[in-house]
């Protein structure tokens, strides 16, 4: 192995990359107007949701509890007539739709205990689920000041409970969505870069130039990886400091130079297997397609959108061979919760040995193709 020509080549790496204004403008975008726009945009919070009152009763009580959905979870309520209700939820006009009945308030002063009927358009299932325990504690909290004004729901549970939320006290998707969206796009472009970068050289008739120089595979690998991932790490470290932490104001718990070393091992890995992907495939289109489905799953099932443990125990066992699984882990465990290095050993180790193995297939398949270009 020499450390020159890994040196160098990686050089050549960067400079084929400066020459590329397509990628670096990727690169940029990702990193900076997606983190952005994807952490104010996916909101699993109750904004905004539209409602419609079908109101039988039309006494103070069911006014009272129409005029308490109030900004900015809900849209001010629109009374509908209750013959229109299936029409509005096949048409999708409204998330919710709450409906009080004839009698209503006479009922409930009675203790008669009449049932509100609240119909939620569950395909919006976060929002879905959330405004509908806001707005049974709205319906709750308006019919006991109504029997009892002044007395708050608190006060007729036979146990107080307090609830302490850590390392995310407004439980702001912001804060979520940001830091997860800079992991993603680790993933994304670890793969896509050195990837590319293969497919290029085989296209453009470069590799052929690389057989006749006195390299090894090994040293062309190495030379790829480092170069994509000194470009991708960077990349992610000025997004965490300028766009999660300025502009967002999101805070930033734990150490920055262990988030940079969890950074670099995963890296290893990932573009060890864009090299891998680059390898099977013959054109530019045929990695694309391959790469599709395998970022795919390395986003939706590393634990990064759902948490693990609400998956099938059998896709929790295989998810563990990928190492977004375990990158996903050790930055949640780092950037929110501070956590140190005694506590995330063994996480660095499993992913480093998962990079050792991708690694080691992609040099074995790569020396491989040489081979036979040769």
């Amino acid at each position: 192995m020499n450390i020159k020509n890994v040196t160098e080549l990686g050089l050549k790496e960067l400079f084929s990359l400066r020459s590329d204004p397509v990628l670096i403008f990727l690169i940029i975008y990702i990193f900076s107007i997606a983190v952005y726009a994807v952490a104010n945009g996916v909101d699993y919070d109750v904004n905004n949701a539209a409602v419609a009152v079908v109101d039988e009763d039309r006494s103070a009580l069911s006014r009272n509890i129409s005029a308490a959905l109030l900004p900015p979870q809900f849209k001010t309520p629109v009374e509908i007539a209750a013959s229109d209700i299936e029409e509005k939820l096949d048409k999708g006009e409204y998330l919710f739709i709450v409906s009080f009945p004839p009698r209503f308030e006479k009922d409930v002063l009675a203790g008669r205990q009449p049932e509100v009927q609240v119909l939620v358009d569950a395909t919006a299932i976060a929002q879905a689920g959330n405004g509908a325990n806001y707005i049974q504690q709205i319906i709750q909290r308006e019919a006991i000041d109504a029997l009892s004004p002044g007395t708050q729901l608190d006060d007729l549970l036979p146990v107080k409970t307090r609830i302490r939320k850590l390392f995310n006290p407004n439980s702001s998707s912001v804060w979520f969505n940001s830091l997860m969206q800079v992991i993603n796009s680790i993933t994304i472009l670890g793969v896509i870069l050195t990837g590319a970068a293969l497919i290029r050289e085989r296209e453009h008739g470069t590799v052929e130039h690389l057989l006749v120089m006195p390299v090894t595979p090994a040293e062309i690998m190495l030379a790829k990886i480092w170069a994509n991932s000194l470009v991708i790490l960077v990349a992610s470290v000025l997004s965490l400091q300028l766009v999660v932490k300025l502009w967002l104001d999101v805070p930033v718990q734990g150490s920055l130079l262990l988030y940079i070393f969890a950074c670099v091992l995963y890296l290893f890995s990932v573009t060890s297997l864009g090299i891998m992907l680059g390898i099977l495939t013959n054109s530019m289109a045929q990695f694309a397609l391959l790469l599709i489905p395998i970022v795919i799953i390395m986003y939706l099932l590393s634990g990064g959108t759902t948490p693990q443990e609400s998956m099938p125990v059998f896709l929790q066992r295989v998810m563990m061979f990928s190492p977004s699984t375990h990158f996903v882990t050790l930055a949640q465990n780092i950037l929110y919760r501070g956590a140190g290095l005694e506590s995330i050993w063994q996480e660095l180790v499993i992913l480093a040995g998962i990079g050792a193995v991708f690694y080691s297939i992609a040099l074995a398949k790569f020396r491989k193709a040489i081979v036979t270009m040769g």
